[in-house]
């Protein structure tokens, strides 16, 4: 009977347990960065991500090299996603990493932001090709399932983050039939004013819409200016169905004093 009640009393406890995420453009490998190569802040990016041992962590800009070196570092996490030139490790990943004790994964797919999202193509007016990554998830101990995805719209191409927007939602509204929890992070690089933006505020809650932008860690972007904490806010965590208990952006140096990466984090607590 004690038994019983302690199981139950356990499974009640851990159902109101938050969901922790992380939204991170981690800056891909470049060997021009002088001070703030890849060798430079790898420790740093995989012990901030250890240390706030989020459930979902939501990344961008990940080049292959890069991702052995988080799934090294990360033990505690599995990951999904692709590249996006191949579909396999060629180009930029989107990857999702998250809690594998924690998570059982029952889905998971890539798709290009394009007109043609099921295979590997650029989109519209878009400079490169853009994916988006995402999976269906199960907590193991409650059984209650959520969707996750993550996405890096083009830095160039006006149409084409316009239409992603659009293909985002359409995709999500076909997956999600059950009407599921859904966090969506990634970096949009748009500003909130954005019409793209708007519409994601429309169908999501921005976790951050209420951000002045007079708050001293309002930016995410920052261009390794270490002299100002950054410049505008281009990445978001979206969610529905959840209630966000906290939201907040991370502020990480490395030992040698440059940013962790070019982007600052956005980490969200839901329940």
């Amino acid at each position: 009977m004690l038994r019983f009640l302690f199981i139950t009393i356990f499974v009640l406890l851990y159902q109101t347990d938050s969901i922790t995420v992380i939204s991170y453009n981690i800056r891909y490998n470049n060997p021009e960065d002088g001070r703030n190569i890849w060798e430079n802040r790898r420790s740093t990016v995989a012990a901030l991500l250890n240390e706030q041992n989020m459930d979902f962590v939501g990344l961008q800009e990940v080049v292959y090299p890069q991702l052995k070196d988080l799934v090294q570092a990360l033990e505690t996490y599995d990951y999904i996603g692709v590249g996006r030139e191949d579909g396999k490790t060629k180009g930029e990943f989107a990857p999702i990493f998250y809690k594998k004790d924690k998570y059982k994964l029952l889905k998971s797919n890539t798709f290009w932001l394009s007109e043609t999202p099921n295979s590997i193509s650029k989109g519209w007016d878009a400079s490169l090709e853009r994916i988006c990554t995402y999976g269906l998830f199960q907590n193991q101990m409650t059984q209650e399932k959520i969707w996750v995805f993550n996405t890096h719209f083009d830095h160039k191409g006006i149409e084409a983050r316009i239409k992603s927007v659009d293909l985002i939602i359409e995709r999500i509204k076909m997956l999600n039939s059950d009407n599921l929890p859904v966090v969506i992070t990634g970096d949009f690089n748009l500003t909130p004013e954005a019409a793209p933006i708007k519409k994601m505020q429309s169908h999501y809650l921005d976790v951050q819409k209420n951000l002045p932008e007079n708050d001293p860690y309002y930016a995410t972007s920052n261009n390794f200016n270490t002299e100002k904490k950054g410049g505008n806010r281009i990445d978001y965590v979206f969610v529905k169905g959840l209630k966000v208990h906290s939201a907040k952006h991370l502020y990480q140096k490395t030992p040698i004093g440059g940013w962790a990466s070019d982007h600052h984090p956005v980490f969200v607590k839901l329940q």
